[in-house]
């Protein structure tokens, strides 16, 4: 079911809308659903969870060595972080 949807935005976000939907062939209705159907619900994050993202990423390139565990790990990363 559709249903309608007003916003308010500036008139040059409008007009550049509407020509980025005319040159893809489609209605600004279509290409903002599209937008969000692409990006999933799954792809909104809170900013905690960024954070835990980054910890991980760092976690996971960081040069580890035999001598250090995950708890270890954090600890450092913290104490760096708050220093």
């Amino acid at each position: 079911m559709k249903t309608k949807l007003t916003l308010t935005v500036k008139s040059s976000i409008i007009e550049l809308a509407k020509r980025k939907a005319k040159s893809k062939g489609i209605s600004v209705s279509e290409m903002f659903e599209k937008m969000f159907e692409e990006e999933g619900e799954n792809n909104i994050k809170t900013e905690s969870q960024k954070a835990a993202e980054r910890l991980l990423q760092k976690l996971e390139t960081s040069q580890t060595t035999s001598d250090f565990d995950d708890k270890t790990l954090i600890q450092e990363h913290v104490k760096r972080k708050f220093a």
